[in-house]
């Protein structure tokens, strides 16, 4: 079966990004102060490189909200391509949740973005299908994540702790009710302890 991987930034308040997304402030305000560890710091070591690996590899398809893809609100401005400019990283199909229909959006470097109604289940499942068994990530916002850990689809899961606090923004962890992951690698850097935890079993 295709393993499900999910790898986030987070501050030690537990938010993932922060308030008030704008197009200035994609990550929400303050929220690029947990990425410092791979966006060119010169504090960064081994560990965030080892981390920048993790988080990069490539991956069947994947699945974000629709705050990930861009700040946009209500019907589509469909000059919005989302915030990676006409080569997204992905590389692969990737699954928005959003209320409202858009066709379609084929970009350079094999990306291409499908925007999906019916829920996070049914975009889980059509990244599935597009993966053919080779991997899907959870790429995000802390609504999808949410989403992914209360269906229990995801296997590894890594957490970026940076030593921020933000305040109020974005929380991943809202309304859980356990954390049923065991920690399976820690790496240290001044910028972030980056911890890869991998999903529990019954035995």
């Amino acid at each position: 079966m295709s393993d499900t991987t999910c790898h986030m930034s987070i501050s030690l308040d537990g938010f993932v990004a922060g308030p008030e997304q704008s197009l200035e402030d994609g990550l929400g305000k303050r929220g690029a102060e947990l990425h410092r560890w791979h966006m060119g710091d010169p504090r960064a070591t081994d560990a965030d490189r080892t981390a920048v690996d993790w988080l990069m590899r490539p991956r069947g398809a994947y699945v974000m909200g629709r705050n990930m893809f861009g700040p946009i609100r209500g019907s589509w401005d469909d000059t919005w391509n989302g915030w990676w400019g006409p080569e997204p990283p992905y590389r692969a199909p990737v699954f928005v949740l959003t209320h409202y229909a858009r066709a379609p959006l084929k970009l350079e470097g094999g990306t291409s973005f499908y925007f999906v109604t019916e829920g996070f289940d049914a975009a889980y499942a059509q990244a599935l299908d597009a993966a053919d068994g080779t991997g899907v990530d959870i790429a995000g916002g802390a609504s999808t994540v949410r989403q992914a850990l209360g269906a229990d689809v995801i296997d590894e899961l890594t957490l970026d702790i940076a030593p921020v606090l933000l305040g109020r923004g974005e929380r991943i962890f809202d309304g859980a009710a356990a954390f049923g992951f065991s920690p399976v690698e820690v790496l240290h850097s001044p910028l972030a302890t980056h911890i890869r935890y991998q999903r529990n079993h019954a035995e």
